[in-house]
């Protein structure tokens, strides 16, 4: 009783000292806002000698006591080990009829290897690894034993199949089988990382969820044929601003997440306001979503600080009505109900925390994903990347040997890769001189408006009267100007770090032909033109606008 009391002066303590209070009645709202809350489950940890199987147990247990003092609903997702452990079956078994989700979390260990029949490679019990401890490192035969042997332990311990499975990343054959044969109704992947823990993912659909393709878990499918129809999830919360650059030219990202142990992020009060009110409030299209919770791995002691600060923040959303904080297995289900194939969404954030001038907008569709970005009135857009369902996995047919795993889509304008800290990557908006000179055109007092659940329009006027648009569609792009002098003339340009390797083969008047790991795609311009930069300028070639409109359509075909 004495520490139920004590908490719940924590409690009310964190609300008052944060300023958050529940209206009486919610807040009517258009396009869901979901938070899923995460935390899985490993059994042990050989990493540090000192987080124990009872350590990473009791985080368990204290993750559990603090949302469930929120009434915050949350989801726990089982690695092998953990699911056969007496203790967390009888801890979780009582979450569920609580309303909580228990699911799998796919990273392979020991046992279930020996379960299946096959031999452990691995260092550990559990290896991290991504030969040993994802499955990729498997052929297709072995991963549909590895899959069964989950599903029918599962089953057995909890009267059922589990509803989610997820995990930094889930090879195609595997999760197209845990979709045809047990009707899992959602999976949950890492966010975009270069190189982090050995895993890249890059170019990927921006937070939100995605149908995959059956040949690429990674890539987003433009058909209902070509997919998979369960969503996948973006997890781990990314800093829409700040995560894509972090690192630039390193080759090694850092973390800016809503993990509650990062101090920069998710750990720190003012970034989880500020994040959450981006995904509450700000323009999203279809819908706006982030993962929050944390693995046991990280240990009660690093996380407390920052779930505890979180807990309040949700709730006090939640009971404004402005978010909906939902099992991962909830938003699945709703998903799949409201769309038969993969929307486009938004992820905006024009307020900067850090007030260092910077905005960023991000738009997803099944078939491209761009980023705008402002440095104060500069503007660049310094990624896309185009999908396409046809472009197969490295591991869907074989099993793979590097202790590091790849996922990519088709880069058209890749600010990380292709830029460096002094020499930023990006298509940017130029005046065409007179004289032969460029300015750049200036991007000042923006408008972002939602035409519709597919449509982003941004706007806004130079001080010379000109007016200019980017109006994003789910297959293309138009920039379109409305020049106060009609000898106005502008260009695209894109400019890359000097010495970087490119993937274009051709650039021609309608279109740019590319190639990644022998797959070729091309980039169209429907209205306007591509122009290849003549020897010795500093970009790689222009976008001109015909009729001050230029179309770039990014649908890859």
């Amino acid at each position: 009783m004495f520490r139920r009391f004590v908490l719940a002066i924590v409690v009310l303590a964190a609300m008052v000292a944060q300023g958050f209070s529940a209206p009486k009645k919610p807040v009517p709202r258009g396009a869901k806002r979901i938070v899923n809350i995460v935390n899985f489950i490993r059994l042990l940890e050989p990493r540090d000698e000192a987080i124990t199987k009872d350590v990473l147990y009791q985080t368990v247990v204290s993750q559990i006591n603090l949302f469930a003092h929120y009434h915050l609903p949350a989801t726990y997702l089982l690695q092998y080990d953990a699911l056969i452990e007496p203790r967390y079956q009888t801890l979780l078994k009582s979450r569920i009829a609580a309303g909580d989700e228990v699911g799998g979390w796919w990273e392979i260990t020991q046992p279930q290897v020996e379960a299946a029949g096959l031999t452990w490679r691995g260092r550990y019990p559990w290896d991290w690894h991504a030969n040993v401890g994802f499955s990729t490192g498997y052929t297709p035969t072995e991963r549909k034993v590895l899959v069964d042997v989950y599903m029918e332990k599962f089953k057995a311990i909890f009267g059922r199949y589990p509803s989610s499975i997820a995990s930094w990343f889930i090879d195609e054959y595997s999760l197209a089988y845990m979709y045809d044969k047990y009707h899992i109704v959602a999976s949950a992947n890492c966010k975009d990382q270069t190189g982090t823990d050995g895993y890249t993912l890059w170019g990927g659909y921006w937070n939100q969820a995605y149908y995959p393709s059956r040949l690429n878990a990674y890539m987003p499918a433009q058909t209902v044929e070509g997919q998979v129809g369960v969503p996948v999830f973006r997890m781990l919360g990314s800093d829409p601003i700040y995560q894509y650059e972090s690192g630039v030219g390193s080759g090694m990202q850092s973390v800016v997440t809503l993990e509650p142990v990062y101090k920069d992020a998710g750990k720190n009060a003012n970034w989880v306001r500020w994040f959450m009110q981006s995904l509450a409030d700000e323009p999203c299209l279809a819908f706006a979503y982030t993962q929050a919770g944390q693995e046991n791995s990280f240990t009660w002691k690093d996380m407390h600080e920052g779930l505890e600060m979180q807990a309040p923040i949700f709730d006090s959303l939640r009971r404004a009505g402005k978010i909906t904080v939902e099992t991962l297995a909830a938003s699945g289900k709703w998903f799949k109900q409201k769309y038969a194939l993969t929307p486009a969404t938004a992820v905006t954030a024009i307020k900067d925390y850090r007030n260092e001038g910077h905005k960023a907008v991000w738009y997803n569709s099944r078939f491209f994903r761009a980023s705008l970005f402002w440095q104060h009135d500069s503007l660049r857009i310094r990624d896309i990347h185009l999908f396409d369902e046809r472009l197969k996995s490295p591991y869907l047919e074989t099993a793979g040997t590097s202790t590091q795993c790849i996922y990519q889509t088709l880069p058209f304008v890749d600010g990380y890769n292709w830029g460096k800290p002094d020499e930023p990557a990006g298509l940017r908006l130029v005046q065409l001189l007179p004289n032969g000179k460029q300015a750049e055109i200036t991007c000042k007092n923006l408008a972002i408006k939602e035409i519709n659940e597919k449509e982003l329009l941004i706007t806004w006027a130079l001080p010379t009267g000109e007016k200019f648009a980017i109006h994003f569609f789910d297959n293309c792009f138009e920039v379109v100007c409305q020049p106060k002098d009609p000898a106005f003339n502008w260009a695209l340009q894109l400019n890359v770090a000097a010495g970087t390797t490119l993937p274009f083969t051709a650039i021609n008047a309608n279109g740019i032909d590319a190639v990644l790991d022998w797959f070729a795609y091309t980039v169209k311009c429907t209205q306007g033109k591509f122009e290849k930069a003549a020897a010795g300028q500093p970009y790689v070639f222009s976008i001109l606008p015909t009729g001050q409109k230029l179309v770039v359509k990014c649908d890859g075909r």
